[in-house]
């Protein structure tokens, strides 16, 4: 089939390129197959095959359990990771730096006795009342409170910082991130679930009814955008010079009250029939190049897939 519609399109041309009026073609399409990556029940299908749909538009769901679940898992566990790490980041409770506060004073008061003690050994000392030895005990006692306050402040200080150190903090931060990327792709798979319209078009046909089990990936309805719809013609080789892209092109139809209009995009590198030998002219004049052309916009929604064609070029 596929040869021998380059040879109808030859034969057709034959009869009017000789006058250089017009070339025979056809209206052809680009179908977008829509599917889901996920699995499941097909829950509705909102645009019947053969009637228009808007970009954006929905055309088909599938049931969302259990990924409505799973999302549902995912995201408390994103909150959890979100807790512990703004816990992580927040000081101890008020109550208990209270407490650390109440005895540091009590420390303080501590050392300001051992001081004054300290003291009166001294003078005691040099009045040869008292030995070194109790001098020195006094000493130490006030070393030893002292020692206490800078012990209670510097835990003070810990306590009004992060709960937690640098490694903790870093690893929860890492915990937060996995748990909310993987609530994303959860959500992500939820929402594929319903499937809208690319583009505006035809649903052409639809696979599946409500009810029925849709494998992952597998196409429940086919879109034919207005904007893949295209405009299809062989050329003989003697022709092909006189085609440049950009060329713009007239279009009939039978039936068409107006002339549709298109710009040429594409033209084939390749022959589409090459005979078994190329050498003479006559042979040179069997060969087809394949030229398509996109219609304007206007013009696109006019156009159903296998509609023949009169093509003429526009000369510039």
């Amino acid at each position: 089939m596929k040869r021998l519609l380059p040879l109808l399109a030859l034969l057709f041309s034959a009869c009017t390129l000789q006058g250089g009026a017009e070339i025979h073609g056809y209206a052809e399409g680009e179908y977008l197959y829509l599917a889901s990556p996920q699995a499941g029940y097909l829950q509705s299908l909102d645009i019947a095959r053969g009637k228009r749909v808007n970009a954006r538009q929905p055309v088909f769901a599938i049931a969302a359990d259990p990924d409505g679940q799973a999302l549902a898992q995912a995201q408390a566990q994103a909150d959890a990771a979100a807790a512990r790490l703004h816990n992580l980041q927040q000081p101890r409770r008020d109550s208990e730096i209270a407490t650390l506060q109440a005895n540091l004073r009590a420390a303080q008061a501590s050392l300001q006795l051992a001081a004054t003690q300290l003291q009166q050994q001294q003078a005691l000392y040099r009045q040869q009342f008292v030995s070194q030895a109790a001098v020195d005990a006094a000493r130490a006692a006030r070393d030893q409170a002292a020692a206490q306050v800078d012990a209670l402040r510097q835990q003070i200080d810990t306590y009004q910082a992060a709960l937690g150190r640098n490694g903790e903090l870093q690893a929860a931060a890492a915990d937060h991130a996995a748990a909310n990327a993987l609530t994303a792709q959860k959500r992500w798979l939820l929402q594929h679930k319903q499937v809208l319209a690319p583009d505006s078009g035809e649903i052409t046909d639809t696979y599946y009814q409500p009810g029925e089990w849709v494998p992952a990936g597998a196409p429940v309805a086919s879109l034919l955008p207005d904007a893949r719809r295209r405009i299809r013609f062989f050329v003989p080789e003697g022709m092909l010079a006189a085609i440049k892209p950009r060329q713009r092109i007239e279009a009939r139809c039978d039936g068409c009250r107006t002339t549709l209009h298109g710009t040429v995009d594409f033209i084939a590198a390749q022959a589409e029939y090459t005979p078994p030998v190329i050498y003479s002219q006559g042979s040179r004049e069997k060969l087809l190049f394949r030229v398509e052309a996109v219609p304007d916009a206007a013009d696109a929604g006019r156009l159903r897939p296998g509609l023949p064609l009169d093509i003429r070029l526009v000369q510039p």
